[in-house]
């Protein structure tokens, strides 16, 4: 197994309501989950090569919970990553040359029933986790924005974090709101303002790297 490590930051929203019934192991709110993800990379290798700097995407559906799996995945690899890294971010994506269920990455494809062919694309990706704000850009498949939640009646912002000391993600995520639509593609998601994750991030081929 080629050992893989990066650290770098997500956003991710899902059709469930502010916290996310799925971070408590509890059933997703709508009775099933579609969900867009996106993450830079910013220092990361796979065995001898180097993913500094480079971004990935996703879509995925399920129509029930995510642990009852006949999911449907599409995956977005940065245009810029070479041949070598490519197949290390695929790999990485599908849950391979990963220590089982160890990362989202390998419960997810666990889960996945249709998983359609990549695309190597151009991947517009910013996200301030700490100022929960963020985009995500792919021409011709997806566009999501996050940002704060705020009081329903000043618009004040407001802050919450989940901490999950033994998640196969992160250990802290900040929480905001996003939307999110497909534009074209083999997949259709249209998420208003909805649950939204801003995380700093650093996994490897055993599961998340925890702070000393």
């Amino acid at each position: 197994m080629a050992y893989w490590e990066f650290s770098g930051r997500e956003l991710i929203n899902c059709t469930c309501e502010y916290g996310c019934n799925c971070q408590f192991n509890a059933l997703p709110d709508k009775g099933h989950c579609h969900a867009v993800a996106g993450i830079e990379i910013d220092e990361g290798r796979y065995g001898e090569t180097p993913l500094d700097g480079l971004k990935i995407a996703a879509l995925f559906k399920w129509p029930g919970p995510i642990h009852e799996g006949h999911g449907e995945a599409l995956a977005f690899v940065d245009e810029r990553a070479d041949p070598a890294q490519r197949e290390a971010l695929l790999k990485i994506m599908t849950g391979q040359d990963t220590d089982p269920f160890a990362t989202m990455f390998a419960v997810f494809a666990s889960t996945i029933e249709t998983m359609h062919e990549p695309v190597f694309t151009n991947i517009d990706f910013e996200v301030d986790v700490d100022g929960r704000r963020g985009r995500l850009s792919i021409p011709g498949y997806v566009e999501m924005t996050g940002e704060p939640i705020r009081n329903p009646v000043t618009g004040v912002e407001h802050r919450a974090r989940i901490h999950l000391p033994e998640g196969f993600e992160y250990e802290i995520a900040e929480i905001g709101s996003a939307s999110s639509r497909t534009t074209g593609g083999p997949m259709e998601i249209e998420i208003a303002s909805k649950y939204a994750q801003f995380a700093d991030i650093r996994l490897n081929s055993h599961g998340v790297v925890r702070a000393a």
